[in-house]
């Protein structure tokens, strides 16, 4: 695959720059900002545009909207945030595309920094056939685009993949893209071994590409979360009523096969948290497999015993890729498991790479962010990266002269 441009080689003075970011921030229910990182993970790419001199238009996508405008999942309270988090000034439009945004545009002078509303407001956003024009009325007034939104880049939509087209040779990647696709790249190119691998989250569908993807680089998975369920279920043990995807259930088998043959140690939980309910008032219990799981009660996490065997395992890794959480972290008696490897990980000296969403925000919430190597913005997109080695984002940009 041919190097994509960079937006260090924009010559920016004097240029309306628009930069498709990922302001897809979690929001309390009150409507303010439960996390910024994706806010301030976009800073550099921003501020190297306006040191250049540039006029600098943002667009990206907050929640889900169902294709309508919706005030709840306004962008509004993103460009107040950024206007705390940066020196320029942030104007906000309360459209993306239209007659307003267009003379807002025409207006924005050099140092000047304009956030559009919700992309997701238009429902050609999510489904660029409905209406082939959106991309093109994105991209009118500006003239460079750039994609930081690392963790939008595995989707098809028309601010990511289609809106290219209208920039050719003057579509570049932002710093942000760059830096999570280095991160990644060192774990298919040159991880240091023993390389071990933590798969958690609900679904074995969602992940096992990317566990058949990394047969070919790692040294151990560790397989928790409701993932683990299907695969204890594949063995053969008895999952009571725990949420089991019986559709991969002979994926599971066929992939715990391969790891036998080609030495790759597997480990799944030794015990488990049972509840009777998926709430965070159930009466819960430990167990330790492979004793059957009562009818009536569910797997939620690992158990005490995991966490000590998979503890003493992880110290010995060199290089460590983690996705997704080891139990139901959302309920405080289940997010022991996820809280414990996470602390035991931030202690390594290895190289440890964090693939995005619930896992990243257990080390948020424990202050441990910058005990790690690199937290991806991007849990979907880091998996497709890892997977297929690019993202249709990445591909649709300018390749490098």
């Amino acid at each position: 695959m041919k190097n994509k441009l960079k937006i260090q080689a924009l010559p920016l003075a004097g240029k309306k720059v628009l930069i498709r970011v990922d302001y897809n921030v979690p929001l309390n229910k009150d409507g303010s900002i439960a996390d910024d990182a994706r806010i301030r993970e976009s800073l550099p790419t921003l501020e190297f545009a306006l040191n250049a001199g540039a006029a600098v238009i943002l667009m990206s996508h907050l929640g889900r909207p169902q294709s309508k405008k919706d005030v709840q999942y306004s962008l509004g309270v993103c460009a107040k945030r950024l206007s705390q988090l940066t020196a320029s000034p942030v104007l906000f439009a309360t459209d993306c595309i239209g007659k307003d945004v267009a003379r807002m545009i025409q207006d924005l002078k050099k140092g000047q920094v304009l956030l559009l509303e919700n992309l997701r407001f238009y429902p050609a956003e999510e489904n660029p056939a409905l209406d082939p024009n959106f991309a093109k009325e994105l991209a009118k007034g500006v003239d460079y685009y750039v994609n930081d939104a690392f963790g939008s880049a595995h989707r098809l939509h028309s601010s990511t993949t289609m809106i290219e087209q209208y920039f050719p040779g003057r579509a570049a990647q932002g710093l942000l893209m760059q830096k999570e696709q280095e991160a990644l790249k060192a774990l298919l190119e040159s991880p240091k071994h023993p390389f071990f691998v933590i798969v958690g989250g609900a679904k074995v569908s969602s992940k096992i590409g990317l566990l058949k993807a990394l047969t070919q680089h790692v040294d151990a998975f560790f397989i928790g979360g409701g993932m683990a369920l299907s695969f204890l279920k594949a063995q053969g043990m008895e999952m009571g009523s725990s949420a089991i995807e019986f559709t991969s259930l002979e994926e599971a088998r066929l992939l715990m096969q391969y790891c036998l043959q080609k030495k790759i140690a597997l480990h799944l939980p030794l015990d488990l948290i049972i509840a009777d309910q998926f709430r965070a008032d159930a009466t819960y219990k430990s167990l330790t497999l492979p004793n059957p799981i009562p009818e009536g009660w569910m797997g939620m996490d690992i158990g005490p015993l995991t966490i000590k065997s998979w503890s003493e395992a992880l110290k010995r890794c060199k290089t460590i890729f983690w996705n997704g959480p080891l139990g139901v972290f959302e309920l405080a008696p289940f997010a022991r498991g996820t809280e414990a490897i996470a602390k035991v990980l931030a202690e390594l000296s290895a190289t440890t790479i964090v693939g995005g969403g619930d896992s990243v925000a257990a080390i948020q919430s424990l202050d441990l962010s910058k005990e790690f190597t690199h937290l991806s913005t991007g849990g979907g997109a880091s998996l497709a990266f890892l997977e297929k080695g690019t993202l249709p984002g990445i591909d649709a940009l300018s390749d490098e002269n």
